[in-house]
């Protein structure tokens, strides 16, 4: 092979590698209002089901009285930030229940939590206007506790958030 053929090899294949770099890393900047599915699963609370809701997640104060300290929330999110090398600061995410609380996702399984940014489209803002929606339409009846909780076990909340709302 020549020089000039052994040349254009090698740049051809530092263009790729810093093709696939920039890619991988525009892809772990734009992918945290997504959790990672192979560490948050989403965990339910075996404790709330569809003839108890009146009595659980549907009772005034409910939610407030199952919900982690902040002190456990925060160990954990700023454990899981390190983990998942996300940048800024803890003050940047919420630490979040895939599964919210207020449809029975577990109050406590770190399958169920996650540092979900506060800011951008998808912003923990935006899981809360799904969540309140869900929620009131679990306790009204026109969603059953299954139908609820499987909006936010969807792999991409974020396709539930736009059906939902059918909007982009």
């Amino acid at each position: 092979m020549s020089r000039q053929a052994t040349h254009a090899e090698g740049m051809m294949q530092r263009l790729l590698f810093m093709v696939l770099w920039t890619a991988a890393l525009a892809w772990a900047q734009q992918a945290p209002y997504i959790p990672d599915h192979q560490r948050t699963p989403g965990a339910l609370n075996p404790e709330v089901t569809q003839e108890n809701i009146r009595s659980t997640i549907c009772s005034r104060g409910y939610t407030k009285q199952i919900r982690p300290p902040r002190y456990y929330t925060d160990k954990l999110k700023k454990k899981q930030m390190h983990a998942l090398a996300l940048h800024g600061s803890p003050h940047d995410y919420e630490e979040d229940h895939l599964v919210p609380l207020c449809v029975g996702g577990a109050p406590h399984d770190i399958r169920n939590l996650w540092p979900q940014p506060r800011d951008g489209k998808w912003s923990a803002a935006a899981k809360d206007e799904l969540e309140e929606s869900v929620c009131r339409q679990v306790c009204r009846g026109d969603l059953t506790l299954e139908q609820g909780r499987a909006i936010f076990l969807h792999p991409d909340w974020t396709q539930e958030w736009a059906r939902y709302f059918n909007r982009q």
